[in-house]
């Protein structure tokens, strides 16, 4: 599932993974979010809802990593790499450079068609 992530310096393509709950956060396209800095490592957003997280296994966060952190129910990106945590749960991965996404503030998220 490939999604594009808008910003005022351009855009920033992604591909979620087929899981259930990147399904589910496929559901909710497009968002508009506004991202915040967490620990010098991620950039994080609270979702409009929580994510279906049954069954999903939990991982570490690799720089590049488009995730969900159950505990907070926050859409999260890794910049740095961060150890296993019981409720990071991968979503996806960016194709490529992803620094305009860390680098703003609002993003828009949409469907590529």
């Amino acid at each position: 599932m490939k999604i594009v992530f808008i910003t005022q310096s351009g855009k920033v393509f992604a591909t979620l993974n087929d899981s259930k709950i990147s399904r589910d956060f496929y559901s909710l396209l497009p968002l508009k979010i506004e991202l915040k800095d967490y620990a010098g490592a991620e950039k994080y957003a609270k979702l409009a809802r929580p994510l279906d997280i049954r069954d999903e296994p939990s991982t570490d966060g690799k720089k590049g990593d488009i995730s969900y952190f159950a505990p907070w129910g926050n859409f999260v990106i890794y910049y740095k790499n961060q150890p296993f945590y019981e409720g990071i749960i991968r979503l996806g991965r960016f194709d490529g450079d992803f620094n305009a996404v860390i680098n703003s503030k609002n993003v828009e998220i949409k469907v590529v068609k």
